[in-house]
């Protein structure tokens, strides 16, 4: 019997179970991929928000700014990747400046700290690239980007670390409340637990369905994105939005944290909640959409193109509550969800702390060793290692510079990964300008070396 059972391995779920394993009691995380961050927390826009379009009075707009205050010691103490590259909102003229100001006056709202509206000599100054038209901008500092799947995969490796268990390749399949507990079943076990977190993403409505709440729907929205080649992102200094409509934020344009030139998304709604296909006529929106911001950027540096579902909810905001005893819903959290999901965490563990006493653990363990190391190597030392035998100091991905020890150090860490496609969200070997076709036999390679 488990104390607490998390369903869904995105990043809220990961960042619920490392929180509850910070206390006594056993907790588990449910996930019916074959992987952590296998839904919207993999393929969404890596941003840190500043906090100031989230509306006021709503949870989305008290925990972005939140959260985006612990983003630093987080970072320091798991290691996943973090900068902070402060966020312009580009405006063009006076209509555009009063949208400015609204949404400055909802960060000041939100409690959001280093903000102010500026014009084009210092919007060009901080990003010389930019569309000489720009008049004004609201420059936020605090805006930073991470690397999603990775901050994910930091958060459930430290959770695991702390003795949550992690159930994957496990879709829940239907709930049962018997005597004081309830019984998960899952499409292999059935798992018992005192009480039930919901953070199953774009199934989080199904989910709370089968524990009989029914009063949401979650409206899957599909973002696409185009990615550049690594070392494409030092044409943009900072993270650079558009005045938000209807339809969003507008299109993003921003270096990633590897340093990829990267712009979207778009939101459109969707029917299929897994399907993540992109097409051309969208990132032709996209890219041009995207020249109002940045004028010039090089289509034959484009890498790839992906897309990802926001589990947007109907009621507008995020879902963060208790609904019976035993039965939490962390549902509808999209953007800025990234940006909330330590405070999320927190929310969680205190909304469970009203009703029982939490006892935290002596030896907790908020550390986590970074996987990816930096390898600036030389061309001449590149080629050496190369052909070195295999060992720690073999390069098996040419293009990210990923050894054999990255590699090795991934596969023995303490949540099994068993495929090429878990090695490269965790040290992007795969991810460089040739997609994998150097390293793909190589990271094969070693993964059924440990096989033997």
């Amino acid at each position: 019997m488990y104390d607490f059972a998390i369903i869904g391995a995105g990043v809220t779920g990961s960042g619920i179970a490392r929180a509850l394993s910070r206390y006594k009691g056993l907790v588990c995380l449910i996930e019916k991929g074959e992987d952590v961050a296998s839904g919207a927390s993999k393929a969404n826009s890596g941003i840190i928000h500043g906090g100031y379009a989230a509306k006021y009075g709503s949870l989305k707009g008290r925990l972005n700014v939140l959260g985006n205050r612990m983003f630093e010691d987080l970072n320091k103490q798991l290691n996943f990747g973090y900068r902070k590259r402060g966020g312009m909102v580009l405006g063009f003229d006076n209509v555009d400046l009063a949208s400015l100001n609204e949404l400055m006056s909802n960060g000041i709202k939100n409690g959001v700290l280093a903000m102010k509206i500026i014009e084009r000599d210092e919007i060009l100054k901080i990003d010389p690239n930019l569309n000489p038209k720009v008049k004004y901008a609201l420059y936020a500092k605090d805006v930073g980007v991470v690397s999603p799947y990775e901050y994910t995969i930091a958060l459930a490796e430290n959770a695991v670390e702390n003795g949550t268990e992690l159930f994957l390749n496990s879709e829940v399949i239907n709930i049962v409340q018997k005597d004081n507990s309830f019984e998960i079943i899952t499409d292999k076990e059935t798992i018992r637990s005192r009480t039930v977190i919901n953070a199953a993403g774009v199934y989080a409505d199904k989910i709370s369905y089968m524990a009989g709440v029914d009063y949401f729907k979650i409206i899957p929205k599909k973002g696409q994105y185009i990615l550049f080649q690594k070392g494409t992102g030092a044409s943009v200094n900072s993270v650079v939005f558009q005045v938000p409509t209807e339809l969003g934020k507008g299109i993003l344009v921003t270096s990633t944290y590897h340093g990829n030139l990267m712009l979207g998304p778009n939101s459109e709604e969707v029917e299929e909640r897994e399907g993540t296909y992109t097409d051309e006529p969208t990132l032709e929106y996209i890219i041009d959409a995207a020249k109002k911001s940045l004028p010039e950027f090089d289509l034959k540096k484009r890498l790839k193109t992906f897309s990802g579902i926001r589990p947007a909810s109907s009621t507008g905001d995020f879902i963060i509550k208790e609904e019976f005893p035993g039965f939490i819903n962390a549902a509808g959290i999209e953007s800025p969800g990234l940006t909330s999901s330590p405070a999320i965490a927190e929310m969680v563990v205190g909304i469970i702390k009203k009703n029982r006493d939490l006892t935290e653990k002596k030896y907790f363990d908020p550390y986590r060793k970074a996987i990816i190391k930096p390898n600036n190597f030389s061309l001449a030392e590149l080629n050496r290692r190369i052909m070195l035998d295999p060992g720690r100091d073999k390069i098996i991905c040419r293009c990210e510079r990923v050894t054999e020890g990255e590699i090795l150090d991934a596969l023995s860490r303490n949540i099994s990964v068993k495929t090429r496609k878990g090695v490269k969200m965790r040290t992007r070997a795969g991810m460089g300008t040739c997609q994998g076709k150097f390293c793909s036999p190589r990271v094969d390679k070693v993964i059924e070396s440990l096989k033997i």
